[in-house]
């Protein structure tokens, strides 16, 4: 027969252990938004076991990026980074100082890169480590892609895809008032910032803007946003293909991801998408709820899944019950 004294403490070790696994489980649960603040346009870097999330500060840009720190999509740590540097913010094509929308890669040299919307043109920066310092990539302090270089093309939103293979790509563009979405594509040399060619415009079936590029399964997933970024009908879809330059076939789904029966999610849209222990997760921006003359917007993450043919489901914009 058990004392007392032995099934008081058996019952205390399992109370404990039970309130642990509670706490823990309570600290995993991670809703949306996943940060207080207003930020919108996310990509995301793993180096060394930490996420370095960048971003527009909204209202849609400053002089600066968002940058948010973080090993658990619970805690998060903001940090000021330097770029874009004084002589990108005054660059005669590039529409004054607003920077938004980065894409950031480490390339294979093992440093950091930086593609970026200042004003209406893309810039390069490179840097030893995630947080910077950068430097313009590009020696000459000339954009990447200046703001009237392609008639019809908003150059903004550009994304860095590096292949299995290590051959680097570029993807970038938009429309102008909310109509005529171009995506545009080039292959990278070694640099990271040379063009091999001639960009070339790849836009598919309902595009807008704000590019995204996967591969799974030898398969090339081209994701973007379509619709206005100021309302409800902002949404993700995306296009495949078995090459990263199309042709593209549009995604079963679609669209993925869009405002919710419920308008818990509204406009949801210009997003990224990374792997953790084997699961796909995308991190994107939704409107708060609000009452202004522009538009605010928060980060949002959710779990990404597919089908045994490869197509993405749709998305429950639920948050995360365990990371």
């Amino acid at each position: 027969m058990i004392s007392i004294n032995i099934f008081n403490r058996i019952l205390t070790i399992t109370l404990l252990i039970t309130l642990s696994h509670s706490a823990f489980a309570q600290k995993a649960v991670i809703g949306n938004p996943i940060v207080k603040g207003y930020y919108a346009d996310p990509t995301i870097i793993k180096d060394k076991g930490v996420f370095y999330i960048y971003a527009t500060i909204d209202p849609w840009g400053g002089k600066e990026l968002g940058v948010l720190v973080t090993k658990d999509f619970v805690s998060f740590e903001t940090k000021h980074i330097n770029w874009p540097t004084k002589a990108a913010c005054t660059s005669p094509t590039s529409n004054g100082s607003m920077v938004w929308a980065p894409s950031v890669r480490k390339a294979a040299n093992g440093k950091f890169y930086m593609y970026v919307a200042v004003g209406s043109e893309i810039w390069a920066g490179v840097s030893d480590h995630p947080l910077g310092p950068w430097r313009n990539a590009k020696n000459d302090h000339t954009p990447l892609v200046a703001g009237n270089k392609y008639p019809g093309v908003h150059n903004i939103d550009a994304d860095c895809f590096i292949d299995q293979d290590g051959q680097a790509y570029l993807y970038w563009g938009s429309g102008f008032n909310w109509v005529n979405g171009h995506c545009m594509a080039v292959k990278l040399k070694k640099d990271m910032i040379t063009f091999d060619g001639e960009p070339i415009d790849i836009t598919p079936p309902h595009y807008f803007e704000a590019p995204h590029m996967l591969k799974r399964n030898g398969l090339y997933y081209l994701m973007y946003s379509y619709g206005k970024a100021i309302d409800a009908t902002y949404q993700i879809r995306y296009a495949v293909s078995k090459t990263p330059l199309g042709p593209w076939a549009e995604g079963e789904n679609d669209p993925i991801l869009s405002t919710s029966r419920d308008s818990t999610t509204v406009g949801p849209g210009h997003h990224t998408v990374f792997q953790q222990n084997g699961q796909y997760y995308i991190l994107y921006h939704r409107i708060h709820p609000q009452k202004r003359e522009y538009v605010l917007r928060e980060l949002c993450l959710d779990c990404m899944n597919f089908d045994s043919r490869g197509n993405i489901l749709k998305i429950r914009p639920n948050g995360i019950k365990r990371f």
